[in-house]
């Protein structure tokens, strides 16, 4: 396969398709003009509806770590308990300590999601005004409860629960008015579709009131900057032009596949790879009723060289899938769902792992 492109299958940034790249070829255009302020409001509607939220979406020219880092910045007054079970949801808390914030950390082992009891024990303590978790942690393919680490949250008044939905957005409902979220964010590289570097977010009304009585917010990612540019269809600094023409593109196929169906299709998806861990003899290293509905955790426990299967999986067939992130290298491997796949181009892959796998 060498000179030809290698198709994604990894747990970002996933395989951008033609029709989006063309969307985002069109003529440059000044951000500052009508033509902006027209593509802005046009996008709001469908931005809002994957939010499931009634509260503006804005758009930042970044990575989600951009946003994760504002959130820390803009929120947190006394202190911030990060809910860390892999290793992103362990970076929020090395973010918020590298922000200067009081933050601990409510550790479940790797492979477990958070519990919710737990939670709500360390909530009582009364010292923590903000809360981080990970929707969807793909260092281990662990979704957290979200309906019940909200309803924990909304218990306990004056504490801002933030959700990363990096890697869920788009694949299963994100409903920012049911969970009362202070802050849902999103990258542009998962299931979007979309290249790197577009970064999203919602914000609650609290979040905002928040955010004006804290000090040292910095400028480039000032809620209340975002805030003041939306209302005139502006992003507070030059945007990402092309990407956001993309973003228009996805969300009009998007609107066209419907939001049930594609949901149920990374449904289906999902089971599609999971038969296959079974099939071969694979465990999954996330426990049943916990399991990522956009990318599967496979453990290793065959032993099989995995450095070497994702060699041949790239050089005779052009698919690239994730050998494990951090401690888990080796020790699991990871295969993406999200995006545009199909059962078609799934299949494909999933033909060319028994394949490699018969050449170990």
């Amino acid at each position: 396969m060498s000179g030809h492109p290698v198709k994604l299958f990894i747990p970002g940034p996933v395989h951008v398709s033609p029709s989006t790249f063309a969307a985002m070829s069109a003529p440059m255009i000044g951000h500052r003009g009508r033509e902006f302020q027209d593509l802005y409001a046009e996008i709001q509607p469908g931005l809002q509806e994957l939010f499931d939220t009634s509260q503006p979406v804005y758009l930042s020219t970044s990575s989600a770590w951009g946003v994760m880092e504002a959130t820390v910045r803009n929120l947190v007054s006394n202190a911030v308990l990060n809910c860390c079970c892999g290793a992103f949801s362990d970076k929020w808390y090395d973010v918020s300590q590298r922000c200067g914030k009081m933050a601990e950390a409510l550790r479940s082992q790797w492979g477990q999601p958070i519990d919710p009891g737990e939670l709500d024990a360390r909530l009582s303590s009364g010292q923590f005004d903000t809360v981080t978790v990970v929707h969807n942690e793909t260092s281990t393919g662990v979704v957290n409860p979200l309906d019940d680490i909200a309803a924990v949250v909304k218990r306990h008044p004056g504490v801002l629960l933030v959700v990363d939905a990096v890697s869920s957005f788009s694949a299963v409902p994100t409903p920012r008015d049911a969970w009362d979220a202070a802050v849902i964010l999103t990258g542009s590289q998962k299931a979007l579709a979309l290249p790197p570097g577009l970064a999203l977010f919602t914000v609650s009304l609290a979040a905002l009131e928040r955010a004006a009585s804290i000090p040292d917010r910095g400028y480039y990612f000032d809620f209340l900057e975002f805030d003041a540019n939306h209302a005139k269809n502006m992003t507070p600094s030059t945007p990402c032009i092309s990407l956001i023409r993309g973003l228009r593109h996805k969300l009009e196929e998007i609107r066209a596949e419907g939001l049930e169906n594609r949901y149920a299709r990374h449904a289906r998806l999902n089971g599609l790879v999971h038969d296959w861990v079974e099939r071969q003899g694979f465990e999954h290293f996330a426990p049943e009723g916990f399991r990522s509905p956009t990318l599967t955790c496979v453990s290793n426990n065959r032993g099989i060289d995995v450095a070497r299967l994702l060699d041949l999986l790239r050089r005779e067939h052009g698919f690239a899938i994730d050998g494990g992130y951090g401690k888990l290298k080796g020790r699991t491997f990871r295969i993406s769902n999200m995006g545009d796949e199909t059962e078609t181009s799934l299949g494909e892959l999933l033909q060319a792992l028994d394949y490699c796998l018969t050449q170990l």
